[in-house]
């Protein structure tokens, strides 16, 4: 059974930090792509950062790179997102997402909420 199970979000204020973890079972982790989404109200689920199996690569959405980092531990099958000065519009409900490719998404978690707010 194909779990991912994301954890640590939270309400942070303007300026904070924040890290996500997302651990996966029941695939063969350290094949497979793992990706960051966010869904913010009203708005399309965007990409947050991807990064390739072995870690090796890791790609950003617009505006992210220099204030999150995306890295991966292949021997706990976990996937972190560390979030640095933190601004109001990254409120959004996190989501962590495998896929056997960088273009495709296999298996989805259920989401975690951070909210940033003063």
């Amino acid at each position: 059974q194909v779990q991912l199970v994301e954890s640590g979000g939270d309400l942070v204020q303007p300026g904070g930090s924040l890290t996500l973890s997302c651990a996966a079972s029941g695939f063969t982790f350290s094949s497979f792509f793992m990706k960051w989404y966010r869904q913010a109200p009203g708005k399309e689920r965007e990409l947050v950062a991807r990064i390739s199996s072995l870690g090796g690569s890791a790609i950003y959405g617009d505006s992210l790179k220099g204030r999150f980092t995306i890295s991966r531990d292949n021997g706990k099958n976990t996937v972190y997102l560390q979030m640095n000065s933190l601004k109001p519009e990254d409120t959004a409900d996190y989501y962590c997402a495998a896929g056997r490719n960088s273009w495709n998404n296999d298996y989805w978690g259920q989401g975690t909420q951070v909210t940033v707010s003063s």
